[in-house]
């Protein structure tokens, strides 16, 4: 399943990179595999994936909650963490982006959740999402 995962994080990635509206907001560049040391300002980091087996008779299949996490690291941007999550959400929710191996057969937003670090408190965003792939 892990390259379900990953075929899925590679066309999330591209997508979101591509997409004008989020680059103007955010700044090109912003979304991340991985959280960046002492990054500033608003960004996006790739969050907890969880999958099942969604195969069938005939076709091997994954299904993925997935979440990405946009988080504001200085005060004062909260409202920037927002609206990026919102173009994120508006970006991604029915998408058909190209997987390699494999067929994204549905992508939904399913909920979004701001928070703030109890230790740092540094504001954040977490979207969550619904994938369903089948191998090709």
């Amino acid at each position: 399943m892990s390259d379900a995962i990953l075929a899925l994080r590679a066309a999330v990635q591209t997508l979101l990179e591509r997409d004008a509206a989020i680059s103007n907001l955010i700044g090109p560049g912003r979304i991340y595999d991985e959280a960046p040391r002492a990054a500033r300002g608003v960004y996006a980091v790739h969050g907890e994936v969880e999958a099942r087996d969604w195969s069938t008779g005939s076709d091997t299949g994954c299904e993925q909650d997935v979440s990405l996490v946009v988080w504001a690291s200085e005060s004062g941007s909260v409202r920037l963490a927002l609206e990026a999550a919102a173009l994120i959400a508006l970006a991604l929710d029915e998408a058909r982006p190209a997987l390699s191996g494999h067929r994204l057969v549905d992508l939904r937003w399913r909920s979004s959740r701001l928070s703030r670090e109890p230790k740092t408190g540094l504001a954040s965003v977490t979207l969550r999402f619904r994938a369903v792939t089948e191998r090709l």
